[in-house]
């Protein structure tokens, strides 16, 4: 009767042990971007060779946001049309880079 006491002891304390939590581990990440070497401007400093191109290839589109790389040889513009916005560069003869 000892032995099967005993067992009965040992068998739920094994129970236990199986019937833990195990903690659940999260990951974070972070995203940076980065914007090459690309520094905000004013609308205002877009030539207008450029505005001109933003104008005849994106009809009613806005210009949100305009960068120039060092030189101002390449622009980065953001611009919106509707809801929706999108990114162009260009040169600074306005031609549309592909990148």
């Amino acid at each position: 009767m000892k032995k099967l006491i005993v067992a009965a002891l040992v068998l739920a304390g094994s129970l236990n042990v199986f019937a833990t939590t195990n903690p659940v581990k999260t990951q974070s990440s972070t995203i940076t971007m980065v914007q090459d070497e690309y520094k905000e401007i004013a609308a205002d400093a877009v030539p207008a060779a450029v505005k001109s191109t933003i104008e005849s290839s994106f009809p009613g589109a806005k210009l949100v946001k305009a960068y120039a790389k060092e030189g101002n040889t390449e622009y980065k513009l953001d611009i919106a049309m509707g809801d929706k916005s999108y990114t162009v560069f260009t040169d600074a003869e306005g031609k549309i880079i592909k990148k």
